[in-house]
Order: C-alpha cells, then sequence, then structure tokens
C-alpha cells in the first residue's frame, strides 16, 4: 500500500509498504482524512527535534474500523468511523505513575517519534479507538488538535469566574477557547491575522484582538481594571509570546505553555516570584478525547470552518510546500485519503 514520508528536510517521498496484520489487541483503519498538524510543519522543515528521517508523519486521524484482533470488544465493529489517540505511554515512568500517562517520559507520539497514519491503513491497539458514527469524518479528524487545547485549559483550572486570555488561534488556540468556553469562563482571543480572530469569535471568544493592529497591554489593562487576566494561554510556542503571558497574567495567575518555542525563553523570575504565578506547561491531551467528542455531537460550533484546504492524497507534497510558504494563513490542512 502507499504512503507518503518526509524523506529528509523539505523532501516528501512516495513510499510502498506493508499492509499492516492486526495483533490479538489491534484494530485496523481504512484511513481516510490525516490532519496535518504544526509537528509535521517542522518536521518538514527540519526543526522537529524529535523527529529521525525517513518518518510517515500524520497523527490526527479519522477511519473506518476494517479489521481486528481476536481479543478485540466486540463494541468496536467492523465498518465504525473513528479516530485515534495517537499517544503511548511506558506505565512506569513518574508521569504514569501519577495518572498523567500523556506526559509519558517515553512517549511514542505518531508521526512524530514512531511512523503515522500518512497511510492507506494503520494498525493501533484498541485501547486507543475512539469510535463514534455520529460525527462524519471530516469531524474526527480534527477531534485531536482541539483536545490538545481543550487539555490546556483543564492543567489552567478553568472556571466559570475566569478571564482568560488565549494567545494565538490557530486549531490548537481554538480547541482552548472551545474549553474555555464552555466552562463559563470569559474569552480573550489574541492574534495578528483577522481571518484567524474572527474564527476565535465563532467558537467562543468574546473579544478578539489583533495584536499588530492594538496594543493587547493596553487592551488587557482596560479591560481588567489593571489587575490582568486570570488565566493565560499560550498556544503561540514564540519567546516573545511567553513572555507577554507573564506580563498580562494577574497576581496568583496561570500561565498555560502548550507550545513550545525553538529559542530560550526569559523568565522574569521577579514577576513569578512577587506575582506566585503557577507555569504549567500542557502535553498532548488527557482523558478529554469523549468530551471533545460530545462537543462535536451537540453541534455546539462550526466545527469544520477551522479546516483551511482538503488535499487529495496524491498532492501531499503540495500541501506541505504550499504550508511552509503561507504557515499565518493555515489553520488546519486535511489529506483525504
Amino acid at each position: 500500500m502507499k504512503a507518503y514520508a518526509i524523506s529528509k528536510p523539505f523532501e516528501t517521498a512516495l513510499l510502498e509498504i506493508e499492509e499492516p496484520v492486526p495483533g490479538p489487541t489491534d484494530v485496523v483503519l481504512d484511513v481516510k482524512y490525516l490532519g496535518l498538524c504544526g509537528s509535521d510543519l517542522n518536521s518538514y522543515r527540519g526543526l522537529m527535534p524529535f523527529v529521525t528521517y525517513p518518518r510517515i508523519p500524520g497523527h490526527e486521524i479519522s477511519g473506518i474500523i476494517t479489521d481486528k484482533g481476536k481479543a478485540v470488544p466486540a463494541s468496536l465493529e467492523i465498518g465504525v468511523k473513528a479516530t485515534v489517540s495517537p499517544y503511548t505511554h511506558c506505565g512506569v515512568c513518574p508521569a504514569c505513575r501519577q495518572g498523567r500517562v500523556n506526559a509519558c517520559e517515553f512517549n511514542q507520539t505518531l508521526g512524530v517519534q514512531s511512523d503515522g497514519a500518512l497511510t492507506e491503513k494503520i494498525a493501533v491497539s484498541y485501547e486507543k479507538i475512539h469510535s463514534c458514527n455520529n460525527l462524519s469524518l471530516k469531524e474526527l479528524a480534527l477531534v485531536e488538535p482541539l483536545s490538545v487545547g481543550y487539555h490546556g485549559v483543564n492543567r489552567g483550572r478553568v472556571t466559570e469566574t475566569d478571564k482568560v486570555l488565549v494567545i494565538g488561534c490557530g486549531t490548537i488556540g481554538i480547541g482552548a477557547i472551545c474549553g474555555a468556553f464552555r466552562k463559563g469562563a470569559t474569552v480573550i482571543a489574541a492574534d495578528v491575522d483577522d481571518a484567524k480572530l474572527g474564527m476565535a469569535k465563532k467558537f467562543g471568544a468574546a473579544y478578539a484582538v489583533n495584536s499588530k493592529t492594538t496594543d493587547l497591554k493596553v487592551f488587557i489593562a482596560e479591560f481588567t481594571q489593571n489587575e490582568g487576566v486570570d488565566v493565560v494561554v499560550e498556544a503561540v510556542g514564540a519567546t516573545a509570546t511567553f513572555e507577554v503571558a507573564l506580563e498580562l497574567v494577574a497576581f496568583a495567575g496561570r500561565v498555560v505553555t502548550i507550545g513550545y518555542s525553538k529559542q530560550p525563553a526569559q523568565i522574569e523570575t521577579q514577576i513569578n516570584v512577587r506575582k506566585e504565578l503557577d507555569i504549567l506547561g500542557s502535553r498532548n491531551a488527557l482523558r478529554v478525547f469523549p468530551s471533545v467528542i460530545s462537543m462535536f455531537e451537540r453541534k455546539e460550533r462550526p466545527f469544520t470552518d477551522i479546516i483551511t484546504q482538503i488535499y487529495a492524497f496524491d498532492k501531499t507534497p503540495d500541501a506541505f510546500a504550499d504550508w511552509d510558504k503561507n504557515p499565518g494563513k493555515v489553520s488546519k490542512i486535511l489529506i483525504e485519503l
């Protein structure tokens, strides 16, 4: 069967690989849509430290169950639509022992540390499968990236009384906006692209601030009467936005970092100590796939509006090249298999 790999930075290659054979606890998915993640773009650019080449990318998956092993529960029937939790965990590292398996020291995310789903079929453990015939295959491909942002809101312990600033309105940021809105918080979205800010408003942001044309610090000071917001979710992954997050959060506030910068960021220790901040990393997603699927099932938001463009499988090289040229204009690219 066919698969696309990133063979080296800025190059993709069409491969012929063997079809997967399910083990006793495995499910085989006929992949229908594959979402490209920022980590895939970084792999394409040679900027992902966890990736070796060649690497088959892809961990935002939708598909149909076509085969399964003998030990797979009967509830996972052939023909059912599904998505995949693409992370692994060892069960014995410090994070796993605390039940925070999303932060496993030895995690092997599909498409990053191990080959992913940019291929016609994939076999995964049934424990990683989330089936749902109520959603479209396009919607199912969006569950994982929205779950990452949703998990970040859980890390920030967001409540209905909080004012939450989400910096960065890509797909991860949209997931954080959805999660914060569902918890009853007042959400301020910040980005440098008006189209993404318009999307943020669709997904629950009460305020949308273009930080290129509006001074975000002044806006937050006026909005909070100089107190600062209760929670900042940083979903860009830049040193500047991380440093701004520390400035704009209130005393005793929480800063959640989902994006990670390629360069070290400066932490102003005086700010951190005086404010007694909780600075929280947020990695992958933990036990939120059902909540996000429920959000989709209730049609709470126009979720497929996140999709910027869909490319046919044989146009995968174009998808990476186009995204590399215009990254700021992309919310989500899907590959249709």
